[in-house]
């Protein structure tokens, strides 16, 4: 057996997926899982984009004790030495810094000769290497690359104190047989790369993304980068979680250790989903609500008889297994807060009797309390802040008939304090109280997608709202859920115009080193 390390770009390459926008106590909440879940490596941003990114990076690494927690970075001296800033306080300060090596990406998109950006690259993992001990070099567009420019500019990044080279298919381009093959030719031909971890970073754009990370381990990686869910740019990175099970269902073929602690998969998929508003496909493997699912009477005959006739994969094995009744209206705090603890989540004794308030709202309501409705709660109060003023739904009421105009109305407190209602008409309930609320926020909003879907099962399940806007030409996701959709949908749109309030108060408080 030997190690691969898991290095998770769910906060960077993730988090530049179309309409993700995390705040920074949501990328802090996602890494303390990452941490839980054992991955070796958290990239956490990129520091020099922007005051959040830095600040969330800086937060990341100061909090993070069992994972490396690194940042990107261009051939830029401004962008490492703002990344020193925020990684500084790391326990292991890790730098990922990269340039484009293949024809295309040098004269179109550098507009510089193969030898500048050798030049480039030498320079730039020299600098890094004044501050940090750890430093990650990445070929973009690896795969698009001459093979023996990149032993070249490989062999001299090497020298200049890189302490991993990431083989990148950046648009998802390559075959497994091409991939494993590439990995194979630098291992036998680039000088020193036995003093290096030899690394992975595949793209989805032709579906192989799995399939070309589990070639590269077979040909000599050691590392291998993805996130959480694939999600990412296009059509996103290799699934982490999908990798991780491989490894373990298939040690045989494989003989590596992850380190990944596998029980955790469910729960960091979940959050993943949740904090970034991006649902996950029913059949999606492994995580999926149908990863474990039989329909079919053959199959269903099988399972009955010997579950390994159809079931690779446990439900246990990820910490998917099936959960009853949780807790019931009579439960007291101290049974609520064991059963946080238990399911991972540490929460301030505010945000403990907020989320038990909550708790028992819904249970008067809601005959039976499942794990995913506990899921729900929690993960509201843990990520919320108090530091900046907010818009607060107080009401929503809609006046509904086939025959008439949708009308809603709505009582809300605003960042100033003050309670407004206001009122406005829509073609349909849902549209009523978006007008309604464009109104009351001031600025102009345009919604480029929303959808509600069920938290869990029956009648009385949690409807969770999640909705995708501009506000003043930013971008912004919101997420809400209630067993009242229409309250989830007026909730979820605050919280996209919440989200931009909160960002602008970071933004305007941290410097950005330049």
């Amino acid at each position: 057996m030997h190690k691969i390390d898991i290095f998770d770009t769910t906060l960077r390459d993730g988090e530049q997926s179309a309409g993700i926008n995390l705040n920074t106590q949501e990328k802090l909440e996602i890494a303390r899982q990452l941490e839980k879940y054992g991955v070796s490596i958290i990239e956490a941003g990129f520091p020099a984009s922007s005051p959040g990114d830095f600040e969330a990076v800086k937060l990341i690494a100061d909090t993070v004790k069992n994972s490396v927690v690194t940042g990107l970075a261009r051939t830029i001296k401004g962008d490492i030495e703002a990344a020193w800033e925020a990684l500084k306080g790391g326990v292991q300060p890790h730098l990922h810094t990269f340039i484009a090596t293949s024809p295309i990406h040098m004269q179109y998109k550098l507009n510089k000769t193969p030898e500048q950006v050798i030049e480039l690259a030498v320079e730039s993992v020299k600098l890094a290497r004044k501050y940090f001990p750890l430093v990650q070099w990445s070929a973009e567009d690896a795969t698009r690359s001459d093979k023996d420019f990149l032993v070249r500019i490989m062999n001299e990044v090497i020298k200049a104190g890189a302490t991993t080279i990431n083989v990148p298919d950046t648009v998802g381009y390559a075959t497994p047989a091409e991939y494993g093959a590439l990995f194979k030719y630098l291992t036998e031909n680039v000088n020193g790369i036995e003093r290096v971890k030899l690394s992975a970073h595949c793209h989805d754009d032709l579906g192989l993304a799995t399939a070309n990370t589990l070639a590269a381990i077979e040909n000599g990686a050691t590392q291998v980068e993805g996130t959480i869910n694939g999600i990412g740019e296009r059509a996103g990175n290799v699934a982490l979680e999908e990798i991780a099970v491989a490894l373990h269902i298939r040690k045989d073929y494989y003989q590596t250790e992850s380190g990944i602690i596998l029980k955790e998969t469910k729960r960091t998929s979940q959050l993943v989903s949740k904090l970034t508003g991006v649902a996950i496909q029913p059949n999606k493997a492994v995580v999926g609500k149908n990863a474990f699912a039989h329909e079919s009477g053959i199959h269903q005959d099988g399972m009955l008889k010997n579950p390994e006739t159809y079931e690779i994969i446990t439900p246990e094995l990820i910490g998917d297994a099936s959960t009853e009744l949780v807790l019931g209206k009579h439960s007291g705090r101290h049974a609520f807060s064991s059963r946080a603890v238990e399911m991972g989540f540490h929460l301030s004794d505010e945000k403990l009797n907020a989320a038990f308030a909550a708790f028992k709202k819904l249970a008067d309501s809601k005959k039976e309390i499942t794990e995913d409705d506990l899921f729900v709660l929690l993960t509201d109060q843990q990520v919320k802040t108090s530091e900046v003023d907010v818009y607060e739904l107080e009401s929503v009421q809609v006046q509904y008939g086939t025959s008439n105009i949708p009308t809603a109305t709505v009582q809300a407190k605003t960042p100033s304090g003050q309670v407004e209602v206001v009122s406005s008409t829509g073609a349909g309930s849902v549209e009523a109280i978006f007008n309604t609320l464009e109104k009351l926020v001031n600025g102009k909003v345009h919604i480029i997608d929303y959808r509600v879907s069920s938290v869990s099962k029956g009648r009385d399940a949690l409807g969770e709202a999640v909705i995708n806007l501009t506000y003043n030409d930013v971008v912004s996701v919101g997420r809400n859920a209630s067993q009242d959709v229409l309250e989830a949908s007026a909730k979820a749109y605050l919280n996209a115009i919440n989200r931009q309030l909160i960002k602008a108060h970071y933004q305007e408080r941290v410097p950005v080193t330049q």
